[in-house]
């Protein structure tokens, strides 16, 4: 079943088995993943559900292990990841 998210992700008509990729062809899908437009929602479903495999929201599964070592108390990804962008997005004072 696809969620709503997925169905506008960049990499919809991809094959499947590409977003398995072993390194170094894993940056050919995080770069179709740094366009897309539910990169948010794809990392939230990845790290909320401890997904081990696979590119989701334009992170290997390596960086995804190591970033829920660096924040083991997080429950829930989706805020954390928008609180983020919007930090990211925020003009600097300067």
């Amino acid at each position: 079943m696809m969620t709503q998210w997925s169905e506008r992700a960049a990499c919809r008509s991809t094959d499947p088995d590409d977003l398995f990729a072993k390194a170094p062809e894993q940056k050919k899908v995080k770069a179709v993943c740094s366009t897309c437009p539910v990169q948010i929602d794809c990392l939230a479903e990845a790290l909320d559900n401890r997904l081990e495999f696979g590119v989701w929201g334009g992170m290997t599964e390596r960086e995804r292990r190591a970033l829920l070592r660096r924040r083991p108390a997080v429950t829930s990804w989706r805020s954390v990841l928008e609180m983020a962008r919007t930090e990211h997005e925020r003009p600097r004072a300067g």
